[in-house]
C-alpha cells in the first residue's frame, strides 16, 4: 500500500460522516478526528427529501430515488477515501416522514451501515457543540436552519441551555405557508412565540447556522464589498442586517448583488430563511449576528473526542498542523513562541488572552510560506492564513495573523501590504502585527530558521535606558550588520533604544 504524501498528517486516519437532511444530502471524509477536522473530500446533492412533506406527509419520492443513487456513490467514495469509520446522521425530514423508516432501511442496505435518526433534541445539542467547537468562547443563541426544522439552543462557554425544535425549515416553511410570504412571516412569528428562550439572548450574539443563512451572508457580504470571503465568524451588526433582511424577504433576491453565486435550488428559500431570521432578531434583540460555519456533523465530530481534546484550542491545533506540514522547523515555530512572549514582557506590551493566542499561532504560521519564491512568499502566506479553514479566530485576528506573516515577509513599513486585509484590524492588532514580525526579522537572521538558538538570546536592560538582545559568547559568529539593521527598525516601530551585543563583548546601538 503506497503511504500518504507528506502533504497529509501521517498519524491521522480518515473518517466519513453522511448528513441526510431535509433539503440537502452532504458527504464529508475527514482526514481524521481532531479538535480542527480537516475536510478531505467534500460533496453534496440537493435531494429536497422535505419537499412537500407538510401536504403529504412522506419524502419526495424522485428525491428519494436520486437518493439512493446517491447514497451508493457516497459509499464508493467514502472507501476510496479510505476512510475507517462512516457515521450517517438524519435529522428532520427522515425522523417525521411516514415512509422515514421505510427510507432509512433502504438507506441502510445501500450504505452497509447504521444510520443514527436524530431527534429534535439530538439535532440541537450537536448543533450547539458545532458552535462551541468553533468559538472561543461561544455566547449566546445558536440557531440551526435546514430545509424541516430551526433548533434554537443558549451557549455559554462550554454550557448547553435551553433548546426547542420548531417547523421552520425553509422547504417546511414554504409548503406551510403556500409559498405566500406574507404567510410565511405570519407562521414563523407564531412558532418563535414559543422560543421563550430568546428572551434571554438580548444583547448577546445570534450564531447562524446552516447553508440558506450562509447563502443570505454570503450576499450581503457581496453587497458591502467585504474584503475578506471566509465565512465562518463573519459578523453582520443588528442594524445592517435589518436592512438587507428586509429586501431579501420581500422576495427580490433576483435583484440582490451576488445572486448568482447562490444556485437556483438555494435561492427560492433565501426570502424564507430571511424572514424567519427578521422574526428572531425582533424577538431576542442580539448585539449581532455571527455566522458559524460548524454545524451538526463538526457537533458529533466534537463530541468523539475526549475531554482533554475537546478543551484544546482549535486555532492553535490547525496552526500546529500548518507548522509540522509547511514550515523548515516545527521546533524553531516553538522556540518562536516563547522567545516572542518573552520580548513582549521586556518591552512591556500588555496582551489579552485572544491576542496572546493569536501571538501564538501567527508564531506557528511564520515559516509556512518558505518554498515559495522568496518576492512572493508574503502575498502567498497571507492568502493562505487569510482564506485558511480556521476556526476559534474571528475576522480581525485572522488579519492579525496574516498581516504578521506578511509583514515579516515584504517589509514591516510597506503600506502596498494588502490594504483590503489591514482594513479588517483595528489599530491595535495591527499595530501588535508589526511589532511581532519586527522580531521575526530580527531573529529569523541569527537562527537560520532552525531551533536552539533562540532560547539562549536574552533581553537585557541597560543602565542608559537601553534594552539590549545578548547573544552568548559561544554565538558571537551570528553577530553582524544585517541583524543589527533589523533591530533598527524594531527600535523605530516600538520607539525604543535597543542594542545588539555579545555577552562580555562588541555591541552596536540600534536607536
Amino acid at each position: 500500500m503506497l503511504s500518504n504524501s507528506q502533504g497529509r498528517l501521517q498519524d491521522r486516519r480518515p473518517l466519513s460522516i453522511i448528513d441526510i437532511g431535509s433539503n440537502s444530502i452532504r458527504l464529508v471524509v475527514y482526514e481524521g478526528l481532531a479538535r480542527s477536522p480537516t475536510m478531505l473530500f467534500n460533496e453534496k446533492m440537493l435531494a429536497g427529501l422535505g419537499r412537500g412533506i407538510v401536504s403529504t406527509g412522506k419524502l419526495d419520492p424522485e428525491g428519494v430515488a436520486r437518493s439512493m443513487e446517491e447514497f451508493r456513490r457516497f459509499r464508493a467514495l467514502s472507501d476510496q477515501a479510505g476512510a475507517e469509520h462512516m457515521y450517517v446522521l438524519a435529522t428532520a425530514a427522515a425522523r417525521e416522514a411516514i415512509n422515514g423508516p421505510d427510507f432509512i432501511h433502504r438507506a441502510e442496505d445501500v450504505l452497509k451501515t447504521e444510520i443514527r435518526v436524530l431527534s429534535g433534541r439530538q439535532e440541537a445539542h450537536y448543533s450547539a457543540l458545532g458552535v462551541i467547537s468553533g468559538f472561543h468562547p461561544a455566547n449566546g443563541i445558536a440557531g440551526d436552519l435546514g430545509g424541516g426544522s430551526l433548533e434554537l439552543i443558549d451557549i455559554d462557554g462550554e454550557a448547553i441551555g435551553d433548546g426547542i425544535t420548531l417547523p421552520l425549515g425553509g422547504l417546511r416553511l414554504q409548503d406551510m405557508a403556500k409559498n405566500s410570504l406574507v404567510q410565511a412571516q405570519k407562521i414563523a412569528r407564531q412558532e418563535l412565540a414559543r422560543a421563550k428562550l430568546l428572551k434571554g439572548g438580548q444583547g448577546r450574539t445570534f450564531y447562524a447556522v446552516g447553508g440558506t443563512w450562509r447563502n443570505l451572508a454570503r450576499l450581503h457580504m457581496e453587497m458591502n464589498n467585504y474584503p475578506l470571503g471566509v465565512m465562518h465568524h463573519y459578523e453582520i451588526s443588528a442594524e445592517s442586517a435589518q436592512n438587507f433582511l428586509k429586501q431579501v424577504a420581500r422576495g427580490e433576491v433576483e435583484k440582490v448583488r451576488g445572486i448568482e453565486g447562490v444556485s437556483k435550488n438555494r435561492r427560492s428559500l433565501l426570502p424564507y430563511g430571511a424572514l424567519v431570521l427578521q422574526e428572531i432578531m425582533t424577538a431576542m434583540q442580539p448585539s449581532r449576528i455571527v455566522v458559524s460555519a460548524q454545524g451538526v456533523r463538526e457537533g458529533f465530530l466534537y463530541s468523539l473526542l475526549d475531554a482533554a481534546e475537546q478543551k484544546a484550542d482549535p486555532l492553535i491545533s490547525a496552526a500546529e498542523e500548518l507548522a509540522l506540514l509547511r514550515s523548515r522547523s516545527v521546533h524553531h515555530a516553538h522556540d518562536l513562541v516563547e522567545w516572542t512572549g518573552k520580548a513582549f514582557k521586556a518591552f512591556g506590551i500588555d496582551e489579552t488572552e485572544d491576542e496572546a493566542r493569536y501571538r501564538h499561532a501567527a508564531c506557528l504560521l511564520a515559516d509556512i510560506g518558505w518554498r515559495a519564491h522568496p518576492e512572493y512568499r508574503g502575498k502567498q502566506s497571507l492568502n493562505i492564513i487569510a482564506h485558511a479553514s480556521f476556526i476559534g479566530v474571528d475576522h480581525p485576528g485572522r488579519a492579525y495573523l496574516a498581516l504578521t506573516n506578511a509583514y515579516r515577509h515584504d517589509g514591516v513599513f510597506n503600506e502596498l501590504v494588502a490594504p483590503e486585509i489591514r482594513a479588517l484590524a483595528p489599530p491595535r492588532l495591527l499595530e501588535r502585527a508589526r511589532v511581532l514580525a519586527a522580531m521575526m526579522r530580527v531573529v529569523y537572521l541569527l537562527t537560520a530558521a532552525m531551533p536552539g538558538i533562540m532560547p539562549r538570546l536574552k533581553w537585557e536592560s541597560r543602565p542608559n535606558g537601553a534594552l539590549a538582545l545578548v547573544l552568548p559568547a559561544s554565538l558571537s559568529d551570528l553577530y553582524g550588520e544585517r541583524p543589527a539593521g533589523r533591530l533598527a527598525q524594531l527600535a523605530r516601530i516600538t520607539n525604543r533604544r535597543l542594542v545588539l551585543a555579545v555577552e562580555g563583548g562588541q555591541s552596536v546601538s540600534a536607536k
